[in-house]
């Protein structure tokens, strides 16, 4: 079935959308709905090479908010008429490991697994529940961040606590991951079966995931998005006894300590600012400290998948961090040299953009930068399915 996929990723205040046409590779609109529920919403439509249609007014919830991304295409085009609707869900759960059509019982079981992504599973489903309002008899199409880690093995995903507990790790950040293996794959000119890769998707979120022909060995993620790399606002990794000692020492229950992990540590925690680029602009002891910090987490996962791989064709750095942040792509490979890993200066510094090396000409490792494209891969995946 040929034709535009409207995708939706749906926010607690806010959805981006984007119009994709997967066999032309034209994508005809995109747009930024922000700030919902707050007393002044903006709509940022961008269709084609015009000027960007903006609009601001409150939208008290997401059902006004696609209300308005509709007036933005019947203002300022392109005709939209999609031929399904695909929606980024994070967590997929072990139900979910693959692109699945909505129906009430999927919607039912992703809200079901709102417990393990809170912050994303519920406004998931808001923004499902208003598109099939809007779009009626359009196929909706849910596409999962946890479904490319179904590939993990048990010694993987597996932690070593009392199984009655029912808890496992999931992985996010696949649909990324999935893209840009793929870009990987094609940028060298091999199959990606037979290449071994260590992609780091570095953004507010962060993660690492070591990839042996095309499948997820491992990824630092966990049960929930918090566990791993330091992130903008989320700690990564933590002793887990933590929550214990500060309930006896500060009096806090797990409810604060989760909440103070997810959304006040990280870069904010040891900085005051959970943006990298406002760190960077910093020279003072607390930024070059939280700067070690950030780099020497990630570059000890890229030992650590370097050692369970065996191998490693390419390092993929993807997200707006990895993608944009020289410093940070030199500092996390820094001393890595004896494993064929090195960062070129000049190419790393270069004020390019798109997929490229950064890596010496010839390099045992290549080190590649590919920009993500979500939207991208849920429109492919979502076409896929209602073929």
């Amino acid at each position: 079935m040929a034709g535009r996929i409207l995708v939706l990723n749906t926010g607690s205040s806010s959805i981006k959308y984007e119009l994709v046409d997967v066999d032309t590779h034209e994508r005809p609109a995109r747009g930024l709905i922000e700030r919902i529920g707050e007393e002044t919403g903006r709509i940022t439509h961008q269709a084609g090479d015009a000027p960007p249609y903006v609009r601001e007014r409150p939208f008290p919830g997401h059902g006004e908010g696609l209300d308005a991304m509709m007036e933005a295409f019947a203002a300022a085009g392109p005709d939209m008429a999609p031929v399904a609707v695909g929606h980024r869900v994070v967590h997929g759960g072990t139900r979910f490991t693959e692109a699945v059509l909505v129906d009430d019982e999927v919607i039912a079981a992703i809200e079901e697994l709102s417990p393990l992504a809170p912050l994303h599973n519920p406004v998931n489903v808001t923004g499902i529940r208003v598109a099939r309002t809007a779009f009626p008899g359009v196929p909706q199409v849910a596409v999962f961040d946890t479904a490319f880690h179904r590939t993990l093995p048990p010694e993987a995903y597996t932690y070593a606590v009392p199984q009655g507990w029912g808890v496992r790790r999931f992985g996010f950040h696949g649909t990324s991951c999935a893209y840009v293996s793929r870009r990987a794959a094609a940028h060298l000119g091999r199959d990606l079966t037979e290449l071994n890769l260590i992609v780091l998707h570095l953004g507010n979120g962060a993660s690492a995931t070591a990839i042996n022909g095309g499948h997820s060995v491992d990824t630092s993620m966990g049960m929930t998005p918090l566990e791993g790399l330091v992130m903008g606002t989320r700690s990564g990794d933590v002793d887990p006894a933590l929550a214990g000692y500060l309930a006896r020492v500060k009096e806090l229950d797990a409810q604060q300590v989760e909440h103070a992990l997810t959304h006040c540590g990280g870069l904010l925690a040891l900085t005051g600012t959970r943006d990298m680029r406002e760190v960077r602009g910093r020279h003072d002891d607390e930024a070059r400290l939280a700067l070690e910090i950030y780099t020497r987490r990630i570059r000890k996962y890229v030992g650590a998948y370097y050692a369970l791989l065996g191998r490693v064709d390419t390092i993929v750095f993807t997200g707006g961090v990895g993608e944009n942040d020289a410093a940070t792509r030199a500092a996390s490979l820094a001393g890595l040299e004896r494993l064929g890993i090195a960062v070129d200066p000049a190419l790393n510094q270069a004020h390019t953009t798109g997929e490229r090396a950064v890596s010496p000409q010839g390099a045992e490792v290549p080190v590649l930068v590919i920009p993500t494209d979500e939207e991208w891969e849920i429109a492919r995946q979502a076409r896929a399915l209602i073929s």
